[in-house]
């Protein structure tokens, strides 16, 4: 399954969920927000207003969620 964390510098959540994923083995792509305009639009479009937003193929969601982390584990 592919999974992309979409952050931005200096995100405590960002960087936590990224750190779970790490430590779950979770592979992930990184997109920094700050630095790609046209994804934040479209997240924007969506609805998402804060950071981190993680899109995979069954679900997006939107700040640290450890639950749906350790979710994640299944598909890896």
């Amino acid at each position: 399954m592919a999974v992309t964390v979409y952050s931005k510098p200096n995100c405590p959540q960002c960087d936590l969920t990224k750190r779970d994923m790490d430590i779950l083995g979770i592979e992930y792509e990184t997109i920094d927000i700050t630095q790609q305009q046209d994804h934040l639009e479209r997240l924007s479009s969506l609805g998402f207003r804060s950071a981190p937003v993680v899109e995979t193929d069954q679900d997006t969601w939107s700040g640290y969620d450890a639950a749906k982390i350790k979710g994640l584990v299944s598909y890896a």
